[in-house]
């Protein structure tokens, strides 16, 4: 994400998709997230699916984004051709990783993108290749203990954009539990790490979280610039849950015949 995207102070919220919904990133918007993070990395989404998603989303979305597995560059083209407005590439870990990631993302002399427009007026402006590099983000997520640890070389990539914290696996890295939204710790240390490094070189720093409190109270500490709140399959299975709760002593209530 690009620090221009964030005027006014905005802190955009995004979520997590992992199965091949096209209705999904329209019931989110119109529930006020701001955009997507079509997860290709875990979860039920292939390429075809990923690609026809960004296409049903409007064109001026500028949170449509996109996580690859790896830094292969041919998926990385596929989804910038439909219409990805960012790339995620997880376990971002050394500098040349993320010259990779910007060389797959943006057009020269920036970058290595081939020219290969599949959707009409995608980047509008004089200079299609410019408006191309200003309009995509190459977003390195570093999720390691040794990707914080190398936290200045990966930010002093020359075109990177934004830093995208994994806590979980970031966590898991520490010898601690896989979950997010840490409070204190050797995660919370990481955050305020990146945050001093990503600010020092003008990249946006944003986060997982699975609680809007949490999120929140990042916010408030200036710790992150946006989110991605929430999975959807976590999401729905939350709603599942809540629905069944509602129903109170009716549930064990329920007629066997």
């Amino acid at each position: 994400m690009k620090r221009d995207a964030l005027g006014g102070g905005r802190h955009p919220i995004l979520y997590h998709q992992t199965v091949p919904a096209f209705s999904v990133p329209e019931w989110a918007v119109a529930a006020g997230y701001d955009g997507v993070i079509l997860d290709l990395q875990h979860g039920e989404l292939g390429l075809e699916a990923a690609c026809g998603i960004l296409r049903s989303i409007p064109r001026d979305n500028a949170y449509a984004y996109a996580r690859v597995g790896s830094l292969d560059p041919a998926p990385v083209l596929r989804l910038l051709d439909s219409g990805a407005r960012g790339i995620v590439a997880p376990t971002v870990e050394s500098r040349s990783q993320a010259e990779a990631l910007v060389a797959a993302t943006k057009y020269p002399p920036a970058g290595n993108r081939s020219l290969g427009p599949s959707r009409p007026a995608l980047y509008p402006g004089d200079s299609y290749t410019d408006a191309g590099n200003r309009a995509v983000s190459a977003v390195a997520q570093i999720e390691t203990s040794t990707g914080v640890h190398r936290a200045e070389e990966i930010v002093s990539a020359p075109g990177l954009d934004s830093v995208y914290i994994g806590p979980a696996d970031l966590a898991v890295s520490y010898g601690l539990p896989g979950r997010g939204d840490w409070e204190e710790g050797p995660v919370r240390e990481a955050i305020v790490h990146l945050r001093e490094v990503t600010r020092a070189h003008g990249v946006t720093l944003g986060i997982y979280s699975g609680r809007p409190e949490y999120a929140a109270r990042l916010f408030a500490d200036g710790l992150v610039d946006y989110v991605g709140l929430g999975i959807d399959l976590v999401l729905l299975n939350r709603a599942f849950g809540d629905t069944i709760a509602g129903l109170g002593p009716a549930r064990s209530a329920r007629s066997t015949t």
